[in-house]
């Protein structure tokens, strides 16, 4: 074979190879658009951590596995967001199961305040919104600080002049899929509505 020839076969070896990779891409299953935030292709593995329930028991990864769940981070003196997210939320589990959905995820609060939200605390505020929701709290507030960094939640202690004080939070739910992993970030807004369509989008996705 002639230098030229080589040359016009490495050319043509080249543009099938891009082609293939064009054609790849634009035929390969792209992940529906959420009205709420964003799906994570693939999913993401999740950091390990160990916090506490609202029953006093131990909550880790294992404890997300086998199941969807819908997680957020907040604090049972929030005046606003975390009891208008709840209640959300309630609503939202309650519409899934009216319309028959074989996977209404289990719904996680983790506070960040963890001196004032203790697990009794926590077993106080969560179940009123619904029985099934699961609080979760850490032994101190340098520890649900750092887990929260890990999953990109900005916490930030507002001292107040009556010495009391206010914890700014990130307000983005996060979607779990039975194997642990992170599906998707949900940024809002959050209505019923608008969660109920991502949860199934995102469901269908992962099919």
């Amino acid at each position: 074979m002639t230098t030229r020839s080589k040359l016009l076969s490495l050319l043509l070896l080249c543009a099938a190879a891009a082609a293939g990779v064009v054609f790849a891409l634009i035929h390969s299953p792209q992940p529906p658009v959420l009205a709420t935030g964003t799906i994570l292709a693939p999913a993401r593995a999740l950091a390990d951590f160990s916090l506490i329930d609202n029953h006093g028991r131990s909550f880790g990864p294992a404890q997300l596995r086998g199941h969807w769940s819908l997680m957020f981070f907040g604090y049972t003196n929030c005046p606003d967001f975390c009891p208008s997210t709840l209640t959300t939320l309630a609503a939202l589990e309650k519409q899934l199961r009216a319309a028959g959905a074989a996977e209404p995820p289990q719904v996680i609060f983790v506070s960040v305040d963890a001196k004032r939200d203790t697990p009794a605390q926590l077993d106080k505020y969560v179940p009123y919104f619904n029985p099934a929701f699961i609080g979760l709290t850490a032994p101190d507030q340098p520890t649900i600080e750092a887990l929260a960094r890990k999953w990109g939640v900005v916490v930030a202690i507002q001292p107040a002049a009556d010495g009391n004080y206010t914890v700014d939070h990130s307000g983005a739910i996060f979607v779990i899929d039975p194997g642990g992993k992170l599906a998707a970030v949900l940024t809002g807004p959050f209505t019923v509505e608008a969660l109920q369509g991502d949860y199934r989008r995102i469901l269908s996705a992962r099919a």
